[in-house]
């Protein structure tokens, strides 16, 4: 070991910070390759050239993986995927996606607001987590990309929580050191005047500016293609089914406007449109519907769901809780032994373990019961089944599978549970009955536990980008702090801005601290320069209450980088951002925010 002097090391350290930032904007390297090299050469740096006392080690360096907001994220990523993964916001979205049909601005508008408003009274980390599915939806919806939401939705909920004490973390931590290093302490509502103007004002700039700042990332995966042709598939209407009594209205059924019912079998009579008779028990119906529209009704109906998969014998008694429910299509390959034969005479779900909810002949319109349709070569059949059973499809030389056609599906039967475990998660966190880490931890482990989860699936909801990059910055934040190298920026801004007025040194202060939240997270910058900006305070003359509000408002501006805050984690992977998007559309706003309120200093505070 050689202990370099000071100035040396922190000079150091502020070169493999600009070296990691530039590579991060560069995007030349992975991010998980960036994050590994900054780690390391921290480390390195750390063990070979900083003195013990300053305790710059290994164990210290990687404590940040250890962090709890590395957890909470972690956790809310596996707490998310269990929504996903049993469809069990597909209602709201639903409901969302007929109100977008008639008044698609206001519907985008109000759901923002939503947001919004929630994140103001609560930590706006679990508001991201349940508007994220939301907005992917709605975003299908209306045929854009999920990028064009996604950051917008983080960047609203952190100018909301600039509003109220609770509104975020790190206005909690900056309280807590202006009550231990003074007498003074923040009320609920000290930050809101001055706070909700700075989020209107970005609010404005969000919705004007991101046509033009905010880039579109289409996802990497290829997407699912559909022909839109219409498979014939059957609905059964048990006792208490939602159809059973149903009246027709003009001929037809309201309640399956989706799909188009071509006959309705009542033992051996057939009923053919325009249908006069209500629905009873017993009745089975022959719809035509495309793949994405059986998709949507197994999504969102479970009783529709049970109607389909009691015909073939897949009850909600099956297992398979360690295999995904998969979606799939697969062609009745020529020469086939299913050929002539219907799929009750195949014994389909004996033989393959899967369920034919349709089959799709391209040739002519076939009205009769599926059960009854004798197969041809280059029948698709859309079948439903685990994960393990499509697989094996593989080598059946009868049929031929559409690999590119295989999607996973959620898992309805759960999507109460689930609910359950992300309504217990998010009030536990905003209530503090514990601490968010642990309320996102404990509703993880509920995830898995009641099967809404299995193991790999929670396994694949842990994105390694995020993982890395939140270890990455807690490095470089104690390297900085260890070297000295932030006390020594405060010092100098005082140094230069106080000959220029109160008003110059502020705007200094709240720059700073918004550069260095976007390079160490906010928590770490909070953390970092609230005792230096009381420590301003005193030096200048200036009340504490206005200088830890500049440090809350600039650090609460963690616009330009993903490491700055967890809600633009969280959002990287549904958007598909790079590292440099969040620049590009960040850095304007902290310019707009920083601008706006240096101007309106004499108006907020009577300077």
């Amino acid at each position: 070991m050689w202990a370099l002097p000071e100035t040396v090391q922190m000079w150091s350290v502020f070169a493999i910070v600009a070296v990691g930032v530039y590579l991060y904007v560069r995007e030349r390297f992975s991010i998980e390759a960036i994050s590994v090299g900054l780690i390391f050469a921290l480390m390195a740096f750390g063990n070979l050239f900083a003195a013990p006392e300053q305790d710059m080690g290994s164990a210290t360096l990687l404590s940040g993986f250890a962090a709890p907001a590395l957890i909470t994220i972690m956790a809310l990523l596996v707490v998310g995927q269990g929504l996903f993964q049993t469809g069990a916001l597909e209602r709201v979205t639903v409901s969302i996606n007929k109100a977008l049909d008639k008044r698609p601005r206001r519907t985008l508008a109000m759901v923002f607001g939503v947001a919004f408003a929630v994140s103001m009274f609560m930590n706006n980390t679990p508001v991201v987590v349940m508007f994220i599915p939301v907005l992917a939806a709605m975003a299908g919806k209306l045929g854009v990309t999920a990028s064009r939401f996604m950051m917008p939705l983080s960047f609203l909920c952190i100018l909301a929580g600039m509003t109220t004490l609770i509104g975020s973390s790190t206005n909690l931590l900056v309280n807590d050191v202006l009550v231990r290093s003074t007498d003074m302490s923040l009320s609920f509502f000290t930050q809101f005047v001055p706070g909700m103007v700075l989020a209107s004002i970005g609010a404005v700039f969000i919705i004007v500016a991101s046509p033009w700042l905010l880039t579109e990332r289409e996802s990497e995966e290829p997407a699912l293609q559909s022909t839109g042709q219409q498979y014939i598939a059957q609905i059964r209407v048990a006792d208490g089914h939602p159809l059973d009594g149903v009246e027709p209205v003009a001929g037809l059924y309201t309640q399956l406007r989706d799909v188009t019912v071509r006959m309705v079998q009542r033992g051996e009579t057939s009923l053919l449109p325009p249908f006069e008779e209500g629905l009873r028990a017993g009745d089975v119906l022959i719809v035509a519907a495309t793949r994405p529209q059986l998709s949507a009704l197994l999504k969102t109906r479970p009783q529709y769901l049970r109607g389909m998969l009691d015909i073939g014998g897949f009850s909600d008694g099956d297992t398979g809780q360690d295999s995904s429910i998969m979606l799939s299509e697969a062609v009745v390959a020529p020469g086939s032994r299913m050929i002539g034969r219907n799929i009750e005479q195949i014994g389909f779900r004996r033989m393959t373990g899967c369920l034919v909810l349709g089959i799709q002949r391209r040739s002519r319109m076939i009205r009769k019961r599926m059960l009854d349709i004798r197969l041809e070569a280059g029948d698709i059949l859309l079948l439903f089944g685990y994960e393990s059973e499509i697989s094996a499809l593989r080598q059946n030389r009868d049929l031929i599978l559409l690999d590119w056609s295989t999607s996973e599906l959620p898992d309805i039967r759960k999507a109460k549970a689930a609910r359950l475990i992300f309504l217990a998660t998010i009030a536990a966190a905003a209530l503090s009955l514990v601490p968010i880490e642990i309320a996102a931890l404990g509703g993880a482990l509920g995830m898995i536990a009641t099967g809404c989860l299995n193991i790999r699936q929670a396994v694949r909801a842990l994105d390694m980008r995020i993982f890395l990059l939140i270890g990455a910055a807690f490095a470089m934040g104690l390297a900085l702090e260890r070297t000295g190298g932030a006390l020594f920026i405060g010092t100098n801004v005082v140094s230069a801005f106080k000959p220029f007025g109160t008003q110059a040194l502020i705007a200094a202060v709240f720059l700073v601290v918004a550069i260095f939240t976007n390079i160490i997270s906010n928590s770490a910058a909070a953390l970092l320069f609230a005792p230096i900006a009381l420590s301003i305070s005193q030096q200048a003359d200036i009340d504490p209450i206005i200088m830890v509000l500049t440090v809350i408002f600039a650090a609460n501006c963690s616009f330009a980088t993903p490491i700055a805050y967890q809600t633009n984690l969280l959002v990287m992977g549904p958007g598909h951002y790079r590292f440099g998007d969040f620049a590009r559309f960040g850095i304007p706003l902290i310019l707009v925010i920083w601008v706006s309120y240096v101007l309106l200093l004499p108006v907020l505070f009577g300077l």
